[in-house]
């Protein structure tokens, strides 16, 4: 009897079981189909647009890889926020799809800065939109050279009457601080391997340094270059031309009697001047007419993200983009543990099967660069390939994190390389003495005050520092000679602080192919062995009290700032850099020359 109603028990146990785990699989299901409803429901393909109306593309600011990070000091230096590159190309991507489409208008009346590789992105964008058939119309009072690359893509390229375009070139340009600091009395301590290696320069010399200069020239040729070809091909001009119009500017204009405007019209760079009533005018007969505006629906409202993938294979996309620093860091900076926590999580999630690690810095602590690549090693030693994306930069530290990945892409224009270390400590004796203000004391050796600011760099510890810094360039090219499947002096031939191209890069076995995001995750796909996969953002979530900063420092950059403020903003971001970058050795793996600001 005992046994008969023992095993009864287990029996309803069992089916108790069995109920309530189809229950919840049914209800697991359900919430699947609702989320992928109100998904569909609230995607783009659900966007309100007329047949025929027009996606408008105004990008705010600067195009950056991953939206947060503004700095407030960069908004007093005039910056005006930013927009994500992603955000953009989804838009684009699915503008070119949707028969709803007819047009893209785009005006860059508030755009600001885009490195090289993200513009080149962009223009693959806009000309595959092109290529199905739909117009493109560019429309600003004004173009300056990145936001006139852009514009170069479109069938019409509309301009205000008292406009201008202004080409200009690329340059680069900085701040040399050195007599400021002779007047100051304050020592700046340099160690450093490589000729070419000069994130140091601002603090030591009056000027850029010739090989510095070198190297830097060449650069910012094969970029200029490029950049000529590309919008000379899409506006039927001869490259000469493009460079001419550049070059003697104020032949041009003097020509057309000081009129700007015309001086563009006449050399074929704009199609039409118009007043804004006229673009207005233009763009309803072209999109269709509401309300006195012509129909369009902007970025924000289409391009919101699809959702991420429930079930299946996915491949992980990790963003580092920003200086390189100790610790944690919001979006727009990398701070190690951050990006140790985010590529934790992606070995740790089984359906990730690769990962592609976005990379757009500069560099920074050569300490965390090398844990952040220790990071990426534990990805790979879990079985799961990484394949590094190179966004506009990916020098120096942004290079050392890159180099032991299964694949590296770069865009032809990418800027990367910069093999090399450096150490620099200020200390402040002679302002010290100049002010009146002694310090001394007593220490258990010699090294318990090696590093004091207040009383200068002893000797033997320069000696230490120096040793560190040849030992951390060492270990640099040890690592790219593994990563890359090279010899340790073919490396140091190509190091020394050298900056160079995605397409040089590729040449001289840097990276493994010229692309972009796309292609990255198709590769890490392939070497996964993996067919159908959904893609996936592995990030932070951005805090309210971030968002809320973001939105009131957008607001005080779209006020006008003079050349004082531009100036007291990059003093004070170069002076407090170091600090933030947290390098208990004060070892930097950085790039002075990344990214291009002018």
């Amino acid at each position: 009897m005992f046994m008969r109603t023992f095993f009864r028990g287990i029996a309803r146990v069992f089916a108790f079981l069995r109920v309530s785990l189809a229950n919840l699989f049914v209800l697991f299901v359900l919430l699947a189909l609702a989320v992928g409803f109100i998904a569909l429901a609230t995607g783009p393909d659900r966007v309100t647009v007329a047949d025929g109306g027009a996606l408008l593309v105004a990008p705010k600011g600067a195009i950056v890889e991953q939206a947060g990070g503004l700095d407030p000091l960069a908004v007093l230096g005039g910056e005006l926020g930013q927009t994500p590159l992603g955000e953009l190309l989804r838009a684009i991507d699915r503008a070119t799809r949707d028969e709803r489409i007819g047009a893209l208008v785009f005006d860059p009346s508030s755009f600001g800065y885009a490195a090289p590789a993200q513009l080149e992105v962009l223009g693959d964008a806009l000309a595959a939109f092109r290529a199905e058939g739909k117009k493109i119309v560019a429309k600003a009072p004004f173009y300056g050279r990145d936001d006139y690359y852009l514009a170069s893509f479109a069938d019409e390229i509309l301009m205000h009457p008292m406009g201008e375009v202004a080409l200009g070139g690329y340059g680069m340009y900085g701040f040399y601080y050195r007599r400021l600091l002779d007047k100051l009395d304050v020592n700046v301590h340099v160690f450093r391997v490589g000729a070419f290696k000069s994130f140091v320069e601002p603090f030591t010399r009056d000027d850029m340094s010739p090989a510095a200069k070198r190297d830097n020239a060449a650069l910012v040729e094969r970029l200029w270059g490029a950049y000529v070809r590309r919008v000379a091909a899409n506006r039927d001009l001869a490259p000469e031309a493009v460079r001419d119009f550049a070059d003697r500017y104020d032949d041009w204009v003097v020509a057309a009697g000081g009129d700007a405007a015309k001086a563009a019209l006449d050399h074929g760079l704009v199609d039409a001047l118009l007043s804004e009533d006229d673009v207005s005018t233009r763009l309803q007969a072209l999109a269709g007419e509401v309300e006195d505006d012509y129909r369009h629906v902007t970025v924000n409202d289409y391009a919101r993200p699809a959702p991420a993938p429930l079930f299946g294979d996915v491949v992980g996309v990790v963003v580092a983009s920003g200086y390189i620093m100790m610790g944690e860091a919001p979006r727009g900076a990398i701070g190690d543990e951050t990006m140790a926590e985010l590529l934790e999580k992606a070995r740790r999630d089984r359906a990730v099967r690769a990962v592609v690690l976005r990379v757009d810095t500069g560099g920074g602590s050569a300490l965390a660069s090398e844990r952040i690549r220790q990071a990426v090693s534990r990805v790979q030693d879990a079985g799961k390939p990484v394949v590094v994306s190179m966004g506009g930069t990916a020098a120096s530290g942004g290079y050392w994190i890159s180099a032991t990945a299964d694949e590296i892409w770069a865009a032809p224009t990418t800027i990367t390389g910069s093999i090399g270390i450096g150490a620099i400590v200020p200390t402040f004796e002679g302002t010290m003495e100049r002010v009146g203000l002694s310090r001394d004391g007593v220490g258990s050796g010699p090294f318990a005050s090696a590093i004091d600011p207040a009383r200068g760099l002893d000797e033997r510890m320069a000696r230490a520092l120096q040793a560190s810094v040849e030992h951390g360039y060492r270990q640099f090219i040890d690592l790219v000679a593994k990563g890359r499947g090279m010899a340790s002096e073919e490396v140091e031939a190509l190091a020394q602080g050298r900056i160079w191209t995605g397409e040089q890069a590729l040449e001289l076995g840097l990276v493994d192919g010229l692309g972009h995001l796309e292609d990255a995750v198709a590769s890490a796909a392939a070497l996964a062995g993996v067919e159908r996969y959904g893609v996936r953002a592995i990030s932070e979530p951005r805090s309210a009290p971030d968002l809320l900063l973001e939105r009131a420092l957008e607001e005080f950059a779209a006020r006008p700032e003079g050349a004082l403020g531009e100036v007291a903003g990059r003093l004070a971001r170069d002076a407090r850099l170091l600090r933030q970058l947290g390098d208990p050795r004060r070892l930097y793996a950085l790039c002075e020359a990344c990214p291009l600001p002018l």
